[in-house]
């Protein structure tokens, strides 16, 4: 049997898969693989540390955490990469952090903060290290150590300002920026608000690590050929949801891209020129460090929550390929055991739930199942809860996998609908934001899988009689897909007068597409975009305005919901 540099127990001829591998492996078993692996390719200490002295060198990248400052490993310990998200209890907690732009060494981290710009009270930060080995494309391991700093804050009034700034005991201290807590639930405090919404995001520039990356291997630099590779697709979607200001931010999963590949195999590092071994994917940890910098623009005063897609699975690193989340990211927590991606939260009379559909994916299936159930549980209790609620109007569910949708890459997830769409139709959900297809794509009404009527652009939507309207929001930065063959755009200034797709198709549980018709596409937009959601509770009714919006801030579909207050 031959030898494989990736593979201790050699090769499977008649797979051509390395031994040991496999192509339905869970991501449970895939971390098990890299844990063997690294046994037997054992990395010194001084090839970690090299790999730590080497993260601070991002810092000379334009939009790395730290500015064009490079900082050696004897400068002033820097915190770049902010960002914010609330805790469990939205109304009262932020939960603030950030990336560290070297190893700390001893030297400790501080969040200052306070109801004014003069701050006045101090919490010591955790540092959180995370370490990556990686297999290499050459039979070798990349190793990285990169380093995160997180400090919650409890006890804040709902929707006031706190002001926070980064300081370091060996002399640094970031700008000061304000973020603010969620609004509460009670009726009569509740104002007009904004939140903002996409998936599939990604970056634009590429990592300056480790050394011999170029553009293309690791970032948004392989546009298809109709799309211009000079055009910023990410960074102009980040810039519009900056201007918009919105309260909160929801991204529908695949986040950084670190794991550009998404097919849910186990982790390798490939150089630029070579190819991944068959049945891995490609991953670069350093993606994540370009990431933070990038979206510091707006996530550091604006909390933004996550979902998780297929992208954002990293074997590596184990908890069913979470666990590097949780050294770089704050999810609530409130959500089912053991799946960190689901949590629900509050802001004045809308009730959010994330979810996690890496858990009910016929497609991709290297974490399907993992929750046991737990999760689908969850969100049932969970939205009961809410709709009973008299001071909550809508119900917004956010994940990855689509539901509905028609581009020819992924169409419709069967799994998301055999697990979520019934209790979506029983709890009466207003809106459910997706993501995984890179195109924008709303559909009409739905109840019971049919579309109940037409709900065409700047339309009005009563959800309690009218059904759960579908959006695939996944053009925030990554290539954009086509729809299926033969299947046109239909948008603002360019509506058909018949939108449905007849030759669409959803993902079967064996993993095999089942062709179904598509009666209730509405509106089909092949290009970057995002949603804006406009709020306005009211004494009788309360209305929601969702807005979709390009890259360069153009509006091309508007749908209004109105739902009647309950006593």
């Amino acid at each position: 049997m031959g030898s494989n540099p990736l593979n201790p127990v050699g090769d499977v001829p008649e797979t051509g898969i390395p031994g040991g591998l496999s192509a339905e492996m869970t991501m449970a078993e895939q971390h098990e693989w890299h844990r063997e692996y690294l046994r037997r390719h054992r990395v010194s200490r001084r090839n970690v540390l090299r790999g730590a002295a080497a993260a601070a060198a991002v810092a000379a990248v334009g939009t790395s955490p730290f500015g064009r400052r490079a900082y050696a490993q004897d400068a002033p310990l820097a915190v770049g990469g902010r960002h914010v998200g609330f805790g469990a209890e939205a109304t009262s907690q932020l939960r603030f952090a950030g990336q560290l732009s070297r190893r700390p060494a001893g030297t400790k981290v501080f969040l200052e903060h306070g109801p004014t710009p003069a701050l006045g009270a101090t919490v010591e930060a955790e540092v959180r290290n995370l370490l990556t080995q990686v297999p290499t494309s050459d039979g070798g391991v990349l190793a990285a150590e990169q380093f995160y700093v997180h400090a919650p804050v409890d006890g804040l009034p709902g929707r006031v300002p706190h002001y926070y700034r980064w300081r370091t005991a060996d002399g640094f201290a970031s700008d000061i920026r304000a973020a603010a807590t969620a609004m509460s639930t009670a009726r009569a405090a509740i104002v007009p608000f904004r939140f903002t919404m996409m998936g599939d995001q990604g970056t634009d520039e590429t990592p300056a690590l480790p050394s011999g990356v170029a553009p293309g291997d690791y970032d948004d630099k392989y546009y298809q050929a109709d799309n211009d590779p000079n055009v910023p697709h990410a960074t102009n979607v980040l810039r519009q949801i900056a201007r918009a200001k919105p309260d909160f931010h929801i991204l529908a999963g695949d986040i950084a891209y670190a794991d550009p590949s998404g097919a849910g195999k186990p982790n390798q590092f490939v150089s630029h020129g070579a190819k991944s071994a068959h049945g891995f994917d490609k991953f670069n940890p350093y993606v994540w460090d370009v990431y933070f910098g990038a979206i510091e623009v707006s996530a550091a005063q604006t909390p933004w929550m996550f979902a998780t897609g297929n992208h954002d699975m990293e074997a590596i690193y184990g908890a069913h390929g979470y666990g590097g989340h949780a050294a770089r990211l704050d999810f609530p927590g409130n959500g089912p055991a053991g799946c960190p991606s689901a949590y629900s939260f509050t802001y004045g009379n809308v009730a959010v739930l994330s979810l996690d559909a890496n858990d009910v994916s016929y497609e991709i299936r290297a974490n399907t199942g993992y929750s046991e159930g737990a999760q689908t549980s969850w969100v049932e209790r969970t939205l009961a809860a809410y709709r009973a609620n008299p001071d909550i109007d809508f119900l917004v569910c956010f994940f990855h996998h689509c539901a509905y949708s028609t581009t020819d890459a992924h169409a419709s997830d069967g799994g998301v609908r055999d697990a979520w769409v019934a209790l979506f139709d029983r709890y009466q959900v207003d809106l459910v934001l997706q993501g995984h297809n890179h195109v924008f794509e709303r559909t009409d009404p739905i109840r019971g899988n049919v579309a109940t009527k037409v709900a065409g652009d700047n339309s009005v939507v009563y959800p309690e009689t009218d059904g759960t309207v579908y959006y695939t929001v996944g053009g925030g930065g990554r290539p954009r897909y086509d729809f299926q063959p033969g299947s046109r755009e239909s948008y603002r200034g360019n509506e058909l007068p018949d939108t449905s797709v007849p030759n669409s198709y959803v993902w079967a549980p064996g993993g095999d597409k089942q062709a179904e018709a598509a009666p209730w596409s509405r509106v089909r937009f092949r290009n970057y975009s995002f949603l804006r959601v406009d709020v306005r509770p009211g004494i009788f009714a309360s209305e929601m305005d969702v807005v979709a919006v390009d890259e360069y801030g153009h509006e091309f579909d508007r749908v209004t919901y109105r739902r009647q207050v309950r006593g």
